[in-house]
């Protein structure tokens, strides 16, 4: 019954690296975790590939080369959209209406408002080249907002401007005004909250897991599962075995499908179906037992499917809701300000 309902669901993982520079095997095979073959062979109808920056020193030379790559790789992405049964994707109806082709979705977002710099401009640029989302930091502070951890290598105060700062409210606005989501995944739990209150459209965390059942610096407490229910927004559990469960005797994370279970299920108990879904982080660290990479989605609807989620539960699970949030975000934009 699962294999079924997975072959019939509209199937999205809205966070998905990509390597950059591309790296590509001498021997023709992809190594990564996602590509349009391992997609087709696990039945994953849509991803969102991401345009990640890393966090540099908030100078304008690294504003400007942040942007720069953030540019290029949007517009890599938007390259790989070649060949039969695939499309570009940059609003909700495009989505449905590929599925209901049975075509292959790429959508795309930028990952670091770093990339931004002090130029707002650069999001209707983004918008434009087709970006769904924007996650507001990275590891390590941004002058946007502060994050939930600290740069590597680089002494960072625990906080740098106290959550958002006046140019990250600036950013929300815009983001509003032009139907980008507002992505508060690695954002530090201040940045969180405020972002919340200032969005005109549903926030989302697109790749976290829940603090209750593991203690992370990336995971979101229940304090602000109940900030995203209370204002319609959405996590999106994902497949990163740090984030699931504590390390093993060994120090090395053994997790499972059937650990990103036990957080959907506490996310649902704690604010409701309506406000959980599911990503993959694959290519950026994610991937656990049964979960390894795209060809193996399968195994994720099979294990929500023994925990009880039915084919309209799972329907909302793996992109129902996100279409829902993202609608709103849509909408919001034609309202106007």
């Amino acid at each position: 019954m699962h294999a079924e309902i997975h072959a019939e669901t509209l199937t999205l993982d809205t966070h998905v690296d990509i390597p950059w520079p591309e790296m590509v095997d001498p021997r023709g095979v992809t190594q990564r975790c996602v590509d349009f073959t391992r997609m087709k062979a696990g039945g994953l109808k849509a991803v969102v590939f991401i345009a990640y920056t890393p966090q540099g020193p908030r100078t304008p030379q690294d504003h400007s080369e942040a942007g720069a790559r953030a540019e290029a790789m949007l517009r890599h992405i938007r390259d790989t959209v070649h060949g039969e049964g695939r499309r570009l994707v940059t609003r909700v109806a495009e989505l449905e209406a590929a599925h209901a082709a049975g075509a292959t979705s790429v959508l795309m977002a930028v990952e670091n408002g770093n990339a931004m710099g002090h130029d707002l401009s650069r999001l209707a640029l983004w918008r434009g080249l087709g970006a769904i989302y924007l996650t507001l930091t990275h590891d390590g502070h941004n002058d946007l907002a502060d994050a939930a951890r600290p740069r590597a290598g680089r002494p960072e105060p625990a906080s740098l401007h106290g959550g958002l700062s006046p140019l990250g409210r600036q950013a929300i606005e815009e983001m509003n005004r032009l139907g980008m989501l507002v992505d508060v995944s690695h954002a530090s739990k201040a940045s969180m909250m405020q972002a919340v209150d200032a969005s005109r459209a549903p926030i989302v965390a697109t790749h976290a897991c829940c603090a209750a059942l593991r203690v992370h610096p990336r995971n979101l407490d229940d304090e602000q599962l109940d900030a995203l229910r209370d204002s319609d927004g959405l996590v999106q559990i994902t497949a990163v075995p740090a984030f699931l469960r504590d390390p093993g005797p060994d120090g090395r994370y053994h997790a499972s499908v059937d650990d990103i279970a036990d957080h959907v299920d506490h996310a649902v108990r704690r604010i409701g179906l309506a406000h959980v879904g599911l990503s993959s982080d694959f290519d950026g660290g994610g991937g656990v037992t049964g979960w390894m990479h795209a060809g193996e989605s399968g195994g994720l609807t099979e294990a929500l499917h023994r925990r009880g989620y039915d084919r309209e539960a799972l329907g909302l699970l793996w992109a129902g809701n996100f279409l829902r949030v993202w609608r709103r975000a849509e909408e919001v934009a034609a309202e106007g300000f």
